[in-house]
Order: structure tokens, then sequence, then C-alpha cells
């Protein structure tokens, strides 16, 4: 008799765990993110350029990431791309530093072999003219990566895609030194485009989803306006980093209305529900999760704290309501210094109850599994 009541119960258990991770919104949880997802690292003659011109640029380039598919089977939720619009093409094909490099006595460095750079459309790099390597080289390519990822592990928690618009020109001096496409509103529209033509719409979480009948973003959120996991999984949101570019992307659009991104808002604004904090206080942007916001914070910067295995940054987004921490030094790469600085939630979990705001019954443990 005791032996057939176990199973029902043991059933019954488990049945109620999922459907208590399955009722936890995607404000209410806490993620680790990657910085620059898509940097491969710099090449032995843009450090040594880098050396001669800009020591301190250097030092805190001196990191690299795996492919992208590889950050997801680690647990990465949060991934950075940095963007350049390139809409006749050919626009970054022939990075300046290259012809330096080689009057430096190094040997060419192959780049653009397959004739991508060459083609209209978004690319993806750090820092053009000097900066260029990355394991995607194309929004497109970038996206379809996490895509075909996404399709093979349906039960995800949504991945969030921040995107930055790059326009500035910090190597003016290099010869051949190539000013970026500025971001307009017709930009962004090619933009949402774009994304909207790789992402199916079933997988995609939008402002206009999250708003619904609202008026603007910060009414809806503060109504649970973001999605359980439930609804969540497997789906995809994409974000913009940069806070000048907000009300370039938001013109025409009030409170998101048709656009695909959740932009860098300031709170209360209309757009408002997702903001960055990269170096907000612990109360700040507790305030702020406890608001309905989505908001994404940076546990070390430039190389500087894992030099020194400096956790401090690193402990105060774990306590705080930020349900994005983004680092350099995830749990499958940590720091190639002494004390090998990293950033991994609890046992090492993809997704775990947010500390300011989760449900009281949100369960201990992976929110994925």
């Amino acid at each position: 008799m005791f032996r057939s009541l176990i199973v029902p119960f043991a059933l019954l258990f488990c049945g109620t765990a999922v459907a208590q991770k399955d009722a936890v919104r995607i404000n209410q949880i806490q993620i680790i993110g990657s910085h620059n997802s898509y940097h491969v690292g710099l090449t032995p003659g843009v450090k040594a350029l880098l050396a001669a011109k800009n020591p301190k640029s250097l030092r805190g380039l001196d990191y690299e990431h795996k492919p992208i598919p590889t950050q997801l089977d680690a647990g990465v939720r949060q991934l950075e791309i940095d963007i350049y619009a390139d809409s006749k093409g050919g626009l970054y094909s022939h990075p300046a530093a290259a012809k330096v490099i080689e009057g430096m006595g190094f040997p060419p460095e192959p780049y653009n072999t397959d004739g991508q750079m060459d083609k209209p459309g978004f690319k993806v790099m750090h820092v053009q003219d000097i900066d260029q390597h990355s394991s995607c080289i194309t929004l497109r390519e970038c996206i379809n990566t996490v895509l075909t990822w996404s399709n093979a592990h349906p039960n995800h928690i949504p991945i969030f895609i921040l995107l930055e618009g790059k326009y500035g020109k910090p190597h003016a001096d290099l010869p051949g030194a190539v000013t970026p496409e500025p971001f307009t509103p017709a930009v962004f529209d090619e933009l949402d485009a774009e994304l909207r033509s790789i992402v199916p719409a079933n997988k995609l979480i939008t402002p206009d989803q999250v708003r619904g009948t609202h008026a603007t973003m910060p009414e809806a959120i503060a109504d649970n306006g973001w999605p359980t996991l439930k609804q969540a999984r497997g789906k995809i949101l994409f974000l913009l980093d940069n806070r000048a570019l907000t009300p370039v992307y938001v013109e025409g659009h009030p409170a998101l209305k048709g656009r695909v991104i959740f932009p860098n808002a300031v709170p209360g604004t209309p757009e408002a529900a997702f903001t960055e904090e990269n170096s907000g206080t612990e109360e700040h942007m507790n305030e702020l999760a406890k608001q309905g916001m989505l908001v994404r914070t940076r546990s070390d910067a430039d190389t500087e704290q894992a030099r020194t295995n400096d956790t401090s940054v690193r402990d105060k987004d774990f306590r705080s309501g930020a349900q994005i921490i983004s680092t350099d030094y995830f749990a499958s790469e940590p720091a190639k210094w002494p004390g090998h600085f990293v950033v991994a939630l609890p046992d090492n979990v993809v997704a775990r109850c947010n500390p300011i705001n989760a449900p009281a019954s949100c369960p201990k443990g992976d929110l994925e599994k």
C-alpha cells in the first residue's frame, strides 16, 4: 500500500514544481550573459599595432570567446552583438589597419575570404578598421546560428540578444579609416525587417506582445506584462544597448508600437521596459526590478576585475534585482590570470529565481530544467 502511494505523490510533486517554474515571469529570473559574444580576440599584428598606438586599449581587449553555440551550450542566455550598418555592402571589406600591420613586417592577415563583407547588410565587429574579426561576421549569420541552436533546444528559457549599434570612428588617424553609416529611423526600419526575416514570428517576444492593450510599456510591465517562462520557452528577445540611439529608434513608434527591439530606455518614459545599469548601485537596480523593468548590468569590464580576481562587483550584482549579468568570464571561460575570475550562478544553474522580485512560489534550482 505504501509503495503504491509513492509514485503518485512523486508525480504530483514533480507536476507542482513544473507548474511553479512555468508561472515565473521572465523579469523574475537571473541569468548570465556574455559581453561582445562574437569576439574571437586580436591577431598578432593588431596586438602589435595597439601596443604601439594605445597600450591601454590593448589591455582592455585581452579577451576572446568561443563560438556562440558553444556559449549557449555552457548556459549563457544573453548574447551581445555589435552591429554596423552597411546598406550598399563593402564599406568594411578592407580594414585600414591591414596595410599598417603589413608595413610593420607582419604577413597579410586573411579577411573577407568568402566575400560576405562585400554584400549589403548589417556587419558584426568590435571596432571597424582594427578589431574586425568575429565568429560570425554578419548579423544574419549570427542570428541564424542562435536560431539553429534554439530549434535544437526548444525548452530553453528565452535568449536575450543585446544589439549595440556602432557608429563612432575611434581610429580616424589610420590611413583610409572608414566612417560608419549613421543609425537613422530608416536604418532601424531595415534592422527590424532583417530580424523579422530571420526569426519566425512565433519565436519572437516583441514590445507589442508585452504592451498588449496598455498605452505605455511602464503601464504594461507594472501589470505583469512580461510573459511567463511557459510562454517564453524557446523564444528570442532583442534589446538595444545604446541609450543615445533610443530616441532615434522610438521616432514614429510611440511606446514601441510596431518595433521589434526593447531599447535601453530612461525609466518612466513610454518606451521603458529595459534599461542598463552597468555601474548601478544595488539599491537602484533593486528598485527598477520591483517596477518590472528588465535590468542588464556588467560584473566586469576591460579585463580589470579579472586580472585581480576582484569579485566585489560580481557579488553585488548577484545580490541585486538585475536579471541579466554580463561578463567576459562565464563558467566555461574563466579568466586566465591567477584566481581565475569567473561569473557563474550558484551550482552553475542556467537561470535562477531573481533574489529581489521573484514570487515566493519560485522553486529553487535551475529554472531552465
